[in-house]
């Protein structure tokens, strides 16, 4: 089986508050992503930066002075031009998502892991290393074309950074 994680594809890193014409430029190539897997009878997975009311006292906030993606709010939803139908979504205070790793480590014969979404070189870093420490064996790819930074320099950084970490990049 293979794994699809979808990460951040939320209404604020698209065309909210942190939104980027390149963000809204991947929507599309997201959605047929996940309709391949769930069409080659693989697993969809989607995380989303969750965040409350206090997100400016935090240490996050702090260094981000932009709220965004806060609970219940529209900024929270993931986009309505996706597809999420029935698929787990793990909810994250942080950049990348410890209990995210534990649960795909459960998962029976998994001979992949492909990462795509927002934003690059916060979230998709984050999670990448993280399933990639929990399951060393286990390939873990990043589709470049699904994927978006706050500037397209920060974006080639960021998969610069996930080869040397032995992830694969398409």
């Amino acid at each position: 089986m293979k794994l699809l994680v979808v990460v951040d594809m939320q209404n604020d890193f698209i065309d909210g508050s942190l939104g980027t014409k390149e963000a809204v430029e991947i929507v599309s190539n997201v959605e047929k992503k996940i309709e391949e897997f769930r069409k080659n009878g693989d697993a969809v997975i989607f995380t989303r930066d969750t965040h409350n009311e206090n997100y400016l006292s935090s240490q996050e906030g702090k260094n981000l002075p932009v709220e965004h993606c806060i609970k219940g709010e529209k900024g929270w939803q993931i986009s309505s031009l996706l597809s999420v139908g029935d698929s787990l979504i793990f909810d994250k205070p942080a950049f990348g998502s410890i209990e995210l790793a534990e649960y795909v480590a459960t998962l029976k014969d998994l001979e992949e892991i492909v990462l795509v979404g927002l934003c690059t070189g916060i979230c998709v870093i984050s999670n990448a290393i993280i399933l990639k420490a929990k399951l060393p064996e286990v390939p873990v790819v990043v589709d470049s074309s699904c994927c978006a930074c706050v500037t397209p320099e920060s974006h080639k950084t960021a998969l610069e950074a996930m080869k040397l970490c032995q992830i694969k990049v398409i």
